[in-house]
């Protein structure tokens, strides 16, 4: 029996087509120095060429399109991120620096964002919510890593999974916002080095029984 493939709606690729052009648009407006806070949803319509209805037809307001722009750019972080795995093709710390260097370049390349979504995460509950929540699906993922690590003798017994993937994660996310907001990118690898060696011996590879007291 033949199959057949089913396109996207039109209404879900319009929308894709102009989540992508407001992205470019609030990027634009950022790097010529407004905050995110300061650009209005006029000013978002009119330069990304529609009307003030047209917007509210596809969003609530534009903390709705900042929930919706990082929602992307997390995405594309964890799927980088999940890329690596302790052993294996890419693995260990050499493959965890690369990782990280990855994510710097991501993150750098919309450095402006970046800047827009912890600006208004400081004082929108919603926006700070949102943004944590992506960070603790991470952190579970890398419980279930370091638990496997654990059963197979690979990582210390004495360390605890979720307190160790909880500093690994929002030490590692600090780390990169301000990486990526205080230096222009030279020496991204050898932050991406740090990173990964402080967490490969400090956590993944810890001596057995060097756990804190």
């Amino acid at each position: 029996m033949a199959s057949t493939t089913r396109r996207p709606s039109d209404a879900a690729h319009r929308r894709a087509e102009l989540e992508k052009r407001i992205l470019s648009v609030i990027e634009d407006r950022l790097r010529d120095g407004v905050t995110y806070t300061e650009l209005s949803v006029e000013q978002i319509a009119q330069a990304a060429g529609i009307s003030r209805s047209t917007f509210y037809l596809y969003f609530r307001d534009k903390v709705d399109v900042l929930l919706r722009l990082s929602g992307s750019l997390k995405i594309e972080s964890s799927k980088i991120a999940a890329s690596w795995k302790p052993t294996g093709p890419g693995g260990g710390v050499d493959g965890l620096a690369h990782t990280y260097e990855l994510i710097l370049r991501h993150y750098r390349k919309h450095a402006v964002l970046l800047a827009a979504i912890n600006e208004v995460a400081a004082y929108d509950p919603v926006v700070r919510e949102a943004w944590t929540l992506d960070q603790d699906r991470f952190t579970g993922t890398l419980v279930t890593i370091l638990e496997d690590e654990q059963r197979a003798g690979r990582t210390s017994a004495d360390i605890d999974p979720r307190l160790a993937a909880t500093i690994i994660v929002q030490g590692g996310a600090h780390v990169i916002a301000q990486q990526v907001a205080t230096s222009e990118g030279s020496d991204d690898g050898a932050v991406a080095r740090e990173l990964a060696c402080g967490y490969w011996y400090g956590i993944y590879r810890r001596p057995h029984g060097q756990a804190a007291e």
